[in-house]
């Protein structure tokens, strides 16, 4: 049926990508962030495909089933970027609306800023584009003061151990602590105490949120224990190579029709790096249309609230994904 969604592995960009299908019609790209899979995407591959698109969800690079290069340097916003480029074509496409949520977040940005013959359009969830800094961006945390900022945890090999050391609490705890019910001093910070971790030093069950099911964590849960979290890690651990990469694109502004969606809740702009890139936001994206904050809501939106993103996303897609 063409509503069912189906699963190939598509060789490109020099790694063999693992994709989930969805419909036909006009191309959504949905690009997942850290620590995720294409599963993130599950309520908007079904909602996009029955509302008369073709929506594709990749594992992306160093994720689930797609290729995870040893390399750290093999994962920069370019590579990433080429994939996403990569993948269109590979699907026998000139143009894709291109959708990302957390690390995908900035993958689209940049696929918009980078080719805009290839995206027209964009939609980005929990993390804004922000202008290109004046100085790489773990240089400037350190001088700042803030070593325990979590980007910099990540560049360490503890932080991989951490999270392999039992991937399903991993996972349970990241999804308990992001979501925008949790109770305020449960939630994620994103200043590492390295005595306790990003986790934090309690290792008692963790309940899942509501909109999560054992079924559903098994999912996440069984990739992340066979792969580890090196792979999404080594996206942080090129932070200032792609500071250095996009040089050219130093002052550009995103000028294709943009989306917006964040939960109020969510530490990523709550945080004053967060609040001030938010702010910022129609300054670098002049043609963003709607920059929508749900209220009660965290980091993982598109898993939390999946009705109100995905009419805010079909809205979207039929306006500008033709």
């Amino acid at each position: 049926m063409a509503h069912d969604v189906r699963h190939r592995q598509i060789p490109l960009n020099g790694i063999e990508m693992h994709v989930a299908e969805q419909g036909d019609g006009p191309l959504v790209l949905l690009c997942h962030g850290w620590p995720e899979l294409w599963y993130s995407w599950r309520h908007q591959l079904k909602a996009l495909a029955g509302a008369g698109f073709r929506a594709v969800a990749p594992d992306m690079r160093g994720f689930g089933q797609t290729s995870a290069p040893e390399d750290v340097a093999a994962y920069t916003i370019f590579h990433n970027v080429g994939d996403m480029v990569a993948l269109v074509a590979a699907l026998g496409a000139t143009r894709a609306l291109i959708v990302g949520h957390d690390w995908g977040a900035p993958v689209a940005w940049h696929a918009a800023l980078m080719r805009p013959d290839v995206f027209p359009a964009v939609v980005a969830m929990s993390v804004p584009h922000r202008r290109r800094g004046l100085a790489p961006p773990l240089e400037t945390l350190r001088k700042a003061g803030k070593g325990d900022y979590y980007w910099l945890y990540f560049q360490e090999r503890a932080a991989e151990d951490e999270f392999a050391r039992d991937a399903a609490f991993t996972l349970r705890r990241l999804f308990r602590i992001g979501f925008g019910e949790t109770p305020k001093p449960e939630r994620m910070s994103l200043y590492v105490d390295r005595t306790k971790g990003f986790l934090g030093a309690v290792r008692d069950p963790v309940p899942l949120p509501p909109w999560l099911t054992e079924a559903d964590i098994a999912v996440f849960a069984d990739e992340y224990g066979r792969t580890g979290f090196r792979g999404g890690l080594n996206w942080y651990r090129n932070i200032d190579r792609n500071w250095e990469l996009t040089v050219p694109w130093h002052g550009a502004v995103i000028t294709q029709p943009a989306l917006f969606i964040a939960g109020r809740n969510d530490a990523v702009i709550t945080g004053s790096m967060g609040q001030r890139a938010l702010d910022e936001l129609d300054s670098v994206v002049p043609n963003l249309k709607r920059k929508i904050l749900l209220d009660g809501a965290g980091h993982w939106i598109q898993q939390e609230r999946p009705d109100e993103v995905n009419a805010a996303l079909i809205s979207f897609a039929r306006q500008h994904a033709s």
